[in-house]
């Protein structure tokens, strides 16, 4: 491939010497072309085709002096050689293939000489037995020689990349010959060049000069109107912002956004804080002023703490209800008016449903270790079973007895160990 990139070159060359540069771009013209596949890198040796004929039309139109587009329909018939690793059934028979794609050929020189190298790419996709798309990147050199009557004849060699995973890749060589679809004009009309300079638009630069010979400028721009590249109203010397669309009340500038939230500053009501578009540009707010906001707060309009989502604090009552469970020495019953107590725990641990709750049970340390674990656990079970009675999910509640482990007064006194004999409720966050 390199060599004849290198021969191209070396006839552009030596056709630039005997040709002269009236260059025109290449008018709309059909071709059809002949070609061959090769696909001869395959390791695949099972019978599966390593190089195919094929055949094709080809729609040419020149985009610039150098530059043309170029789009190739191609018909051919065999065995796609798929990689083994895909699991794409082998055809048995030779099949229909079909290809399209669409080019661009970058010359190396303009079309008024006879011989004319190009490099070319595009994307094209080929269409096996109707079923399987095979994408593929065509990139080559070729040689453009004229013939008679605005026709050319091309020679091309490209290698067809793989861009889709069924794609083989491959190369493709060709040769095509063009009709244009309009007649070349045989006496085309050559006008005089004017005789006088004119300035249409009085702007003190002539027509011949001006880049914008209709609409009136400066000199500095050739002719044309300051420019304003964003198209804000503003042109460029003018705006400070030249390339963001702004307003001519901040010089060309966007509307500034000092907190940086998305919400500019004559629209935000809190400019110089971030915050949210559905506050207005203000943070989240909170209502009750306990350092947890009203989108997170359950009780956004009662002061409360973080952990319990913003809601009150409910352990003071549960210890001022846990001061009435005092048992006697050995017992486990509670009076049916201290247990009533329990009721106001409840209206709280309905109101908050996040909240679970924790009962201790606990004794004096007279008695053995084994006697007073069990006597604890006894106590907790007999609040835990009023509050389920009461309708508290069960699941809520952990009950444990941990007998003389965590007294609240010494156990040397008579009036101490009482205190010792008690039930504790602790809220659970």
């Amino acid at each position: 491939m390199k060599k004849i990139i290198y021969l191209f070159i070396a006839l552009a060359f030596s056709a630039n010497v005997i040709a002269q540069d009236t260059a025109t771009v290449k008018p709309a013209s059909i071709a059809l072309r002949l070609g061959m596949y090769d696909f001869k890198k395959t390791n695949n040796t099972n019978g599966l085709t390593k190089s195919a004929a094929n055949y094709g039309f080809q729609y040419i139109q020149g985009w610039t002096k150098k530059v043309d587009f170029i789009a190739n329909v191609e018909l051919s018939t065999f065995r796609y050689p798929y990689y083994t690793s895909l699991k794409v059934p082998n055809a048995y028979t030779i099949k229909d293939y079909v290809s399209l794609d669409f080019n661009l050929n970058y010359k190396l020189l303009t079309d008024e000489h006879p011989v004319v190298p190009y490099v070319t790419a595009g994307i094209g996709v080929g269409i096996d037995r109707l079923n399987y798309y095979t994408a593929y990147a065509p990139m080559g050199a070729g040689l453009q020689i004229k013939a008679n009557y605005g026709s050319y004849i091309f020679i091309q060699a490209t290698h067809n990349a793989e861009v889709s995973y069924l794609t083989k890749k491959h190369n493709s060589y060709s040769i095509s010959y063009s009709l244009p679809l309009k007649g070349k004009d045989r006496k085309p009309i050559v006008l005089p060049p004017a005789p006088i300079q004119v300035d249409g638009d009085n702007d003190g630069v002539i027509d011949s000069l001006d880049k914008c010979p209709t609409i009136a400028g400066v000199a500095k721009y050739d002719g044309c109107p300051i420019p304003d590249t964003d198209k804000d109203g503003v042109n460029d010397e003018q705006d400070k912002c030249p390339s963001v669309a702004g307003t001519v009340k901040y010089n060309g500038c966007p509307i500034p956004d000092t907190d940086k939230d998305g919400v500019n500053d004559e629209e935000d009501k809190c400019p110089t804080v971030a915050g949210l578009t559905r506050y207005a540009g203000c943070p989240i707010p909170d209502t009750d002023k306990d350092g947890v906001n009203d989108e997170e707060d359950k009780c956004p309009t009662e002061p409360g703490i973080a952990a319990n989502n913003g809601c009150a604090d409910i352990q003071p009552l549960l210890n001022e209800i846990a001061a009435n469970f005092k048992f006697s020495i050995g017992k486990v019953a509670l009076a049916k008016n201290k247990l009533a107590k329990l009721d106001l725990a409840i209206l709280e641990l309905n109101k908050y449903p996040n909240i679970g709750l924790e009962i201790v049970g606990n004794t004096d340390n007279t008695g053995s270790k084994s006697f007073n674990q069990k006597l604890s656990e006894k106590r907790a079970a007999v609040v835990f079973a009023y509050l389920v009675k009461k309708g508290i999910d069960g699941k809520r509640l952990i009950k444990q007895g941990v007998a003389d482990s965590n007294p609240i007064a010494t156990n040397k006194t008579v009036k101490g160990r009482a205190e010792n004999r008690r039930t504790d409720l602790n809220a659970k966050y």
